[in-house]
């Protein structure tokens, strides 16, 4: 008999004095998303992961935007990060890996995630204006390793090059989608887990 497939959906509620965040997350999603975090440029790279990730995401929050975005960027990504690692239950049967080239016109970025179970970044990408709409460039980097922490993933991202930083940014978030798609697909020939350990979960 078949057995059911777990559910790998993740909802994160996160409320502090900076941030109030609700995240729910579906890996086995359409691509659905509903974003709202009142950093237009965010919301523009959160529709990049949902979409090309196959993931339904939806954000709502709000923060202390009088301040800057910086507190209300990294919390979502917080969130996001630890939604991601809910969802993959004991990570039984994924892939585990996953690569993603994206160009964007002019602008050409590579990211490889590992759903090994241990955090760690390496982001190498450089902008040249400080800021995207609301969302300062400084952030992208610190919403990857957020991410990849919280995630308990090994996440590498590089830019290799391009001009416009709108391209540059979205060329990297696309790519994350893609990889992570690639990463959480459960493999067919695979009924353990994808570690000669035995466990993915640190």
């Amino acid at each position: 008999m078949t057995q059911p497939t777990p559910d790998r959906t993740a909802t994160i509620t996160r409320h502090t004095n900076e941030t109030q965040i609700e995240l729910t997350l579906n890996l086995d999603g359409s691509g659905a998303a509903n974003i709202d975090t009142g950093v237009g440029f965010f919301d523009h790279m959160l529709h990049h992961i949902s979409h090309h990730g196959l993931f339904d995401l939806s954000v709502q929050a709000t923060g202390d935007l009088h301040i800057d975005a910086h507190h209300t960027v990294e919390d979502i990504a917080i969130c996001l990060g630890r939604a991601l690692d809910q969802a993959l239950l004991d990570r039984k049967g994924i892939v585990r890996m996953g690569t993603a080239y994206v160009p964007m016109d002019e602008a050409l970025a590579r990211v490889v995630v590992d759903l090994s179970g241990r955090p760690y970044a390496v982001i190498h990408a450089d902008f040249t204006t400080p800021m995207m709409g609301q969302m300062p460039t400084s952030l992208v980097a610190h919403v990857f390793e957020s991410i990849a922490f919280n995630a308990k993933m090994n996440l590498h991202a590089i830019l290799f090059y391009g001009h416009d930083d709108h391209h540059k940014a979205e060329a990297l978030f696309k790519a994350l989608g893609r990889a992570l798609r690639a990463a959480v697909e459960r493999d067919s020939r695979r009924t353990d887990i994808a570690s000669t350990k035995g466990t993915l979960t640190g």
